[in-house]
């Protein structure tokens, strides 16, 4: 399958994101097509100036796109979303997370108004418009997306949080947690009543979902990389919202499976032992869940580099080497 990648500059609300994204096409039409999934990469700080060449590398969104498309596969869209401010090095996502602080540490989650979920499907509504533009501004035909036909369904969502990027994460399970049960979720997109701040829906508009319930039930897969704050809450350790998840998944919602990705950088981090111990107690409530779920809640720790002295290069070399199965 064809690719389109590019870096879209796209806005939302009262500010520009910068996103970089690989598309998948059609070979025949070169239009944009459905993929069978979209994996959403929320970056972290910036790091700038280090020299080192492996830093520099993986620190560029197209390239982390890449490599996400090399560990999903061909037939998924990467987007990897850069934080929209940053107050000296620090990532500030506060349109998802209306709580964080100046340097974008939250000093809560909360799904009041689902603000991450909303905002997401905004920004990729976004990134899609003004992608199909520069398409069409290369073809010689107007622009026509493309619509599968070995699948009418959602396409599911795969989130990876690297750094800061997990605080979206834990933003995302929290509102997931509260989120309607939609039991019909192999309905094409093109036959369902669009509300709660959705987008008419047309067949070619299944490349993303198209309202913040669609993109909350599709949500199939949480990736921690690496995460860590130089405050509390790196992880999820609220009891109440990993109980309501497992809720879920009993009565019919499809399955998650949530990787926890670190090294000994994060984990390790005696400076900032908070960071292991939420995760510890983040994997023991998802282990506690897994009880009563009927096995639909997959759970993976993985340590990488765990003979490596805790320095900035694992930390970002991890990106490159996820295991994702």
């Amino acid at each position: 399958m064809d690719r389109w990648t590019g870096i879209l500059k796209v806005p939302l609300y009262n500010t520009y994101y910068r996103v970089a994204a690989s598309l998948c096409l059609s070979p025949s039409s070169k239009s944009l097509s459905v993929p069978v999934a979209n994996a959403i990469f929320f970056n972290g700080d910036k790091i700038e100036g280090t020299g080192n060449p492996v830093i520099e590398r993986l620190s560029d969104l197209q390239q982390i796109a890449e490599i996400l498309v090399s560990k999903f596969g061909n037939s998924i869209n990467a987007w990897v979303i850069e934080a929209p401010v940053f107050n000296g090095p620090f990532a500030v996502y506060k349109d998802f997370i209306p709580s964080v602080n100046e340097y974008g540490e939250p000093k809560s989650y909360d799904a009041d108004g689902f603000p991450a979920s909303s905002s997401i499907v905004l920004l990729l509504w976004n990134c899609l418009k003004e992608a199909k533009r520069v398409i069409s501004g290369k073809q010689k035909e107007p622009y026509q997306a493309e619509v599968s036909t070995s699948s009418s369904s959602t396409p599911r969502t795969l989130l990876l949080g690297f750094s800061k990027g997990g605080t979206v994460l834990n933003q995302l399970v929290t509102e997931l947690g509260f989120a309607p049960v939609q039991l019909t979720e192999d309905v094409p997109l093109a036959n369902k009543n669009v509300t709660n701040g959705g987008f008419s829906s047309q067949p070619q508009d299944q490349i993303i979902p198209n309202s913040k319930d669609v993109f909350l039930n599709s949500l199939a897969e949480f990736h921690y990389v690496d995460v860590g704050l130089n405050t509390e809450g790196a992880y999820v350790t609220n009891q109440d919202v990993i109980h309501k998840i497992s809720d879920h998944l009993v009565q019919g919602a499809p399955g998650i499976r949530f990787f926890l990705h670190g090294t000994p950088r994060q984990w390790c981090d005696r400076d900032r032992i908070w960071i292991r111990k939420e995760k510890d107690e983040f994997l023991r409530l998802l282990k506690e869940a897994t009880r009563k779920n009927m096995g639909k809640l997959y759970i993976r720790e993985r340590l990488y580099f765990g003979n490596k002295l805790p320095d900035l290069q694992i930390h970002f070399e991890i990106i490159e080497h996820l295991d994702v199965s």
